[in-house]
């Protein structure tokens, strides 16, 4: 059993004769007198029955709980809001999908500081939720360890390997004509087959990949399946390993450095992780005190090579990666190559270098070497230009060659919906450029994804001839030339709101070059008659959300 420092945060909420009333509420818990003079430990918890990846969670917090208790804690259950990105997609829900990224850091700083608990383990799984709930450790500063519910199997129909984003794309191609109504039935029954975060490297796997870089995460919690004995034994390890921070002090802020980030981007980079790992890294260093901008993002892609192409980029998934060796293994190939600060402290209690030493590629055709990279720059790619003065970001490595440089005429949509209902009805032609605005953190408001309209522009056959730009956002299942977060938007008054059907858009992704071929003095005749839009949503949490969000191109994280 773990010996506990006395001077525990609960101590303030328990002890003395004043502290009375508050033990007979522990009482009424149930608790016995030693249960309630051991450390008290939150499991925050964000089961529910509506998203795939949090159906299991209840098992994980069981075997959390049963670690702390093995290591002489006291776990105590609460729960965290959940968003499916999925379900959410395509509709007014995803509105509400980035916006609960705050509700989530919130609320369990909340529930932390009311109750003085002296640690935490975090239990996540799917997009909004981890970076939310790191958010919360950075603000929060109390020992705390990450376990994530953990990746979904791959589907598997007649020797084709599915995933969500095939389903997306398969709506597009019935549209097209191109497959009939049993096959999409067919890959709609069987592209998730699991519980789990969806099983490509798309946003909450992305995620929870970079949880175990930046620290946070015991090795595995990225890529042990969901449906794997080795997560139950997995979040056990996790609840006996709190108690062990706990005796060590070792917190959030010891551990997601500047030097930490920088390991993360990296590993991003290596991965070609989702876009929206833009939005969340820079999100969780604010909270954690640590300065981090869009311009550090290029000069690591530039340096770093790009070692495994995951879907939506490539055919393999977060399975094989953990066939491969897991997130340890790609570490360790980072590392040999001088890429990665290994003296970061990490949860397990030792450094980053100690964690992978022993770590192994055991699948070179899934991490590939320095030698055999898919290319010698990283997955992403942060654009600016006249259009971008701010930034925007690409996912390189899910671009055809033929689009990375792309000149085309515009064609403007005042939102999503009116995008896809212009592409599933063949209005779009190759080399169009699609724009889609007041879709961004403020204009949406909440910064929809965008997995909608470029799974329909896959699915139509046009992905290697139409890119899309967006101040909105993309899941990370998106593949193609869509550029998002276009900033600033269009409602803070951004040029992509200027822009008029059939002008001409130059983008070339390499050179991180975002265009728009329009004369100044035009622009400026543009500018004059330009009138803020009304707000589209004006009563509730998005109306107020709104109202405290900042750009995309600062986390879109929200001011006080």
């Amino acid at each position: 059993m773990v010996e506990v420092k006395t001077d525990l945060k609960s101590c303030e909420m328990k002890e003395g004769y004043m502290r009375s009333p508050q033990r007979s509420l522990l009482y009424a818990l149930g608790l016995t007198p030693e249960e309630i003079n051991r450390p008290l430990v939150g499991i925050v918890n964000s089961f529910n029955e509506v998203v795939p990846g949090h159906m299991h969670l209840r098992q994980v917090a069981e075997a959390v709980k049963a670690g702390v208790r093995l290591a002489g804690g006291t776990p105590l259950e609460f729960p965290a809001i959940a968003v499916c990105d999925g379900i959410a997609m395509g509709h007014v829900g995803m509105k509400y999908s980035l916006a609960s990224r705050e509700l989530i850091a919130d609320s369990a700083e909340t529930m932390a500081l009311a109750h003085a608990f002296d640690a935490l383990v975090f239990i996540p799984n799917c997009d909004k939720i981890v970076p939310g709930m790191l958010m919360a450790a950075a603000r929060l500063d109390l020992p705390c360890v990450f376990v994530s519910g953990g990746p979904m199997l791959a589907g598997k129909l007649n020797g084709r390997v599915l995933d969500l984003n095939s389903n997306f794309e398969a709506s597009g191609a019935f549209a097209a004509g191109k497959i009939d109504q049993a096959e999409l039935d067919a890959i709609e029954q069987n592209a998730c087959p699991t519980c789990g975060s969806c099983s490509g490297m798309f946003t909450a796997n992305s995620m929870n990949c970079l949880s175990e870089v930046l620290g946070m995460a015991l090795p595995g919690n990225g890529t042990v399946a969901a449906v794997d004995s080795g997560r139950l034994r997995l979040a056990k390890q996790a609840g006996m390993q709190v108690m062990r921070l706990l005796e060590l002090d070792l917190r959030p802020h010891d551990i997601m450095t500047a030097a930490a980030f920088k390991n993360a981007l990296i590993a991003d980079m290596a991965m070609g992780c989702s876009t929206n790992t833009v939005l969340h890294l820079p999100a969780i260093a604010h909270e954690a005190g640590v300065p981090l901008d869009l311009d550090m993002i290029n000069e690591i892609s530039e340096v770093t090579p790009h070692l495994c192409k995951l879907a939506p980029a490539g055919e393999h998934h977060i399975e094989d990666l953990q066939a491969a060796g897991g997130m340890s293994a790609l570490l360790a190939e980072l590392a040999k190559q001088g890429l990665l600060d290994t003296t970061t402290k990490t949860v397990t209690g030792q450094t980053l270098g100690e964690n992978i030493q022993n770590a192994k590629v055991l699948l070179p055709e899934v991490i590939r070497s320095a030698e055999t990279a898919y290319s010698q720059k990283g997955g992403l790619k942060i654009l600016r230009g006249n259009l971008a003065p701010d930034g925007a970001v690409v996912k390189r490595a899910a671009v055809a060659p033929e689009m990375l440089v792309h000149s085309g005429p515009a064609r403007v949509f005042d939102g999503e919906e009116e995008a896809v209902a212009a592409i599933t009805g063949g209005q779009i032609k190759a080399g169009d450029v699609v724009v889609i605005r007041y879709e961004g953190p403020k204009g949406g408001p909440g910064m929809r994804e965008m997995l909608t309209p470029t799974s329909a522009i896959q699915g139509m056959g046009l992905g290697e001839s139409v890119a899309l730009i967006t101040d909105g956002r993309f899941s990370g299942a998106t593949r193609g030339a869509a550029i998002g977060h276009v900033s600033p938007e269009a409602a803070e008054g951004g040029l992509i709101g200027l822009v008029q059907e059939g002008d001409r858009i130059e983008i070339d992704i390499n050179a991180g070059s975002l265009q728009l071929a329009v004369a100044e003095d035009e622009l400026a005749k543009r500018r004059a008659a330009w009138v803020q839009p009304e707000p589209k949503i004006k009563k509730g949490y998005l109306a107020k959300y709104a109202q405290r969000v900042t750009s995309a191109a600062t986390g879109a994280v929200t001011v006080r």
